[in-house]
């Protein structure tokens, strides 16, 4: 049996692998068929008189908005992206009229709970639904300076304003609703003024428009807060046209659209909780690539230097040439790991895999005067451990080629084919005997190329013969 961890960690991979598309889809198909039942069902009690409750989903509502906010709000410092700056400040209009209006209107004694209670939030909210709809349409442009600027006051001056021209003409405001609509409903309730019922329409559509929007660029650029954000705007979308229908948001009466809109902002709190561990996760990933850097700089600056010393002066200062050649031999072997070491620490795992794997094919070609050439596929992609294992077996295959071989050039090519990927190394030097090779112990680097291979999972083929030249391919 697993932990209560392994599972949690396998919900997580279930929930990364489904494609936003299908998640959006799925919010979608939530709403439309909780308003299909509804309006399938005339003879349904689904509304309840509970303002306590009312109470705690608008509570609730508000604070999931405003930490989204803030979220957003912190993706835009790291990223500049106009459509973080946006994103955040219609989340900031939703959660001022859910929490801030409402100690906001208490100041206020001789405000009406149909008038200005009604109008100032329904104005808020279609401003952060605009707001909403035009990151979605903003993509990945950036925001300067200015507009930063802007941005960052806008919904506080959209607030005083709002709330300047609307306040002082409280009075004159006509009834948003007639009246508290009923527990219960044989057929819609469409009722109330008709800028409510257009506001509510406007911002079903804003959020029905990102919503998709949203799904499609998540799936473009990856983004786990935007793969919650498209179903739960969809749900929200659906949410206003219940509100359209059945009107109860600003009634002490609970319905289906209450329960929507409160699934919308649960979505987005699991946004809000992924956001924050790719945060993390990402800061992590930074720490352990500083490390791996700081340990590249001291191989170089250390090790590979004094080697370096030491081959020189095995060259040039000892009398049996046979012994300076075993030790020079030897140094060059642990240059060749220094040389790995550092290269492997000192660049991350987005490089693409043909681009590492003709750097240390050049480093080693460079140090036994070689010639490189190289034919690559830079969308051929690996994980970590093959992306090593590929690496030890080009610098074998490349150093056997020029040391042992004599070759005067190496083709290094990386390729993808209807048999998978594939890694060759192909030289024009003097060839060899590959099984009298692998029966004698220069067989061993041979051996330790298969094995390697064999880990991918893959195979290894060498193809040579004596004045032909040899390939060392290696397919996965």
């Amino acid at each position: 049996m697993g932990s209560p961890g392994t599972a949690r960690r396998r919900r997580g991979h279930v929930f990364q692998a489904l494609p936003s598309g299908a998640m959006t889809a799925g919010g979608w198909g939530v709403g439309l068929v909780v308003t299909a039942f509804i309006l399938g069902t005339p003879y349904l009690v689904f509304g309840f008189h509970s303002p306590s409750l009312h109470l705690v989903l608008d509570t609730v509502d508000g604070c999931v908005a405003l930490l989204l906010a803030y979220l957003l709000h912190g993706r835009f410092v790291r990223t500049d992206r106009l459509q973080d700056l946006l994103l955040a400040q219609g989340m900031l209009l939703l959660a001022l009229a859910g929490l801030g209006l409402t100690l906001l209107l208490d100041a206020l004694p001789a405000a009406r709970p149909d008038t200005l209670g009604v109008w100032l939030p329904l104005s808020l909210r279609l401003l952060g639904a605009l707001f909403i709809l035009a990151s979605a349409l903003t993509g990945d442009r950036t925001a300067g300076s200015r507009i930063a600027v802007w941005g960052r006051a806008m919904p506080w001056l959209l607030l005083i304003a709002a709330f300047a021209l609307l306040a002082p003409n409280r009075d004159l405001l006509p009834p948003a609703l007639a009246a508290s609509p009923p527990p219960s409903a044989q057929r819609p309730v469409i009722t109330g003024h008709a800028l409510m019922l257009v506001s509510h329409a406007l911002t079903a559509l804003c959020f029905g428009v990102a919503s998709v929007a949203f799904a499609v660029q998540a799936s473009r650029r990856h983004d786990e807060l935007l793969r919650w954000v498209g179903p739960a705007l969809a749900l929200g979308a659906c949410a206003r046209v219940n509100y359209l229908l059945f009107p109860s948001l600003y009634s002490d009466w609970l319905y289906t659209g209450d329960l929507l809109r409160t699934g919308c902002y649960l979505l987005l709190l699991v946004g809000a909780g992924r956001e924050i561990r790719e945060y993390w996760a990402s800061q992590a990933r930074a720490a352990v690539l500083e490390d791996r850097r700081r340990l590249a700089r001291e191989l170089h600056d250390g090790v590979v230097q004094e080697l370096g010393y030491i081959r020189a002066e095995a060259r040039g200062g000892l009398r049996d040439p046979r012994t300076a050649d075993r030790i020079v031999a030897s140094t060059d072997r642990a240059l060749d790991e220094a040389r790995a070491a550092i290269d492997a620490l000192g660049h991350g795992v987005d490089e693409p895999l043909a681009a590492m794997l003709q750097r240390a094919a050049r480093q080693v070609s460079e140090r036994h005067g070689g010639r490189l050439e190289a034919e690559l596929d830079l969308s051929v992609t690996a994980d970590a451990e093959q992306r090593h294992a590929l690496v030890r077996i080009t610098r074998e295959a490349v150093s056997n080629a020029l040391r042992h071989g004599r070759a005067q050039q190496v083709v290094l090519t990386v390729a993808r084919g209807e048999r998978g990927r594939r890694l060759a190394v192909r030289d024009d030097g003097l060839g060899f005997d590959v099984e009298a090779a692998r029966r004698e112990a220069r067989g061993y680097g041979l051996t330790s190329m298969h094995d390697r291979a064999l880990a991918l999972p893959g195979t290894l083929m060498i193809e040579s013969g004596r004045g032909r030249g040899t390939e060392v391919s290696v397919r996965w």
